[in-house]
């Protein structure tokens, strides 16, 4: 839980400083990219779970 707390802090501030600084727009985009990664790890580790639970 302490990972996906720290890439959600690191893609908002990626983000914040992509979207405020002129010519660091590739920032904002790595941290979209990394938030959406976040969430992809997030569903895959609870259907890991689901899974181990039925068994």
């Amino acid at each position: 839980m302490v990972l996906f707390l720290l890439l959600i802090i690191a893609a908002i501030v990626l983000g914040l400083i992509g979207a405020v600084a002129h010519g660091l727009f590739y920032l904002l985009i790595i941290g979209i990219v990394v938030l959406v990664l976040d969430f992809v790890y997030i569903v895959a580790r609870g259907r890991h779970r689901r899974q181990s639970l039925l068994r």
